[in-house]
Formats: structure tokens, C-alpha cells, sequence
């Protein structure tokens, strides 16, 4: 069977400065915005089909954390961490990036850390 009998077309929605800056390493890596996408996309599900198939729910507790559905404490209970760094650590080994806070949480950040710095 030939690849283009096996790709399907799909529609999705990424964030414009994602959008961007991905468009910048796939040139500067003579590819492709699609080839990077479907290296990760079979990165990450291959990953997750392995960890499920040895009963292993580490890297889904991770992609939990990634994704924000899971806060760090969470995390580091439910993967018996001690430390916040073994969890950073264990996020780059798996080639997995850090939550992003919701906006109006950096925001509240932002202001205590104004008021603090004005005390």
C-alpha cells in the first residue's frame, strides 16, 4: 500500500505563534510542518500504546500533568516523586512539555509579585 493511500486529511485548530514558530524550525530542518506534526503524533501514541500494554500508567500520568488535568502535587503523588525537579526531569525524558498556567492565573501571579516588589 502505497503512503498516499494511507494518510487522511483532517482539520484542527493550533495557537497562530505555535503555528509560527513551528513553520520556522520545519524550514530551518528542510521539512515539513505535517512531517513534524505526524513524528510527534507517532511519538506520543506509540509511547502511550506501549506504557498501556505493560500496564505502565507513568506516561499517561505525565501527559495528564502536560495537559493541565493534573496540577504538580497531583503528579508527584501519583508517580511517588519527592522532589519537583524529578518531575521536571521525568517531563524532558519524556519529551513532553510543561503545563502552561491559564492566563488569568499568570495574571494574578503577575500583580501579587507588583505588589510585593512595590511593599
Amino acid at each position: 500500500m502505497s503512503q498516499a493511500t494511507r494518510t487522511v486529511n483532517f482539520t484542527g485548530s493550533v495557537d497562530r505563534d505555535l503555528l509560527k514558530r513551528a513553520k520556522v524550525i520545519a524550514a530551518q530542518n528542510d521539512t515539513s510542518i505535517n512531517a513534524l506534526f505526524n513524528t510527534q503524533l507517532r511519538y506520543l501514541v506509540e509511547t502511550l500504546e506501549c506504557a498501556d500494554a505493560n500496564q505502565n500508567a507513568n506516561y499517561a500520568t505525565l501527559l495528564d500533568f502536560s495537559l493541565g488535568r493534573l496540577d504538580y502535587l497531583d503528579a508527584m503523588t501519583a508517580l511517588n516523586l519527592d522532589s519537583e525537579e524529578d518531575l521536571f526531569l521525568l517531563m524532558a525524558q519524556a519529551h513532553l512539555p510543561m503545563p502552561r498556567l491559564p492566563q488569568a492565573e499568570t495574571g494574578r501571579m503577575k500583580q501579587a509579585l507588583r505588589e510585593r516588589m512595590a511593599d
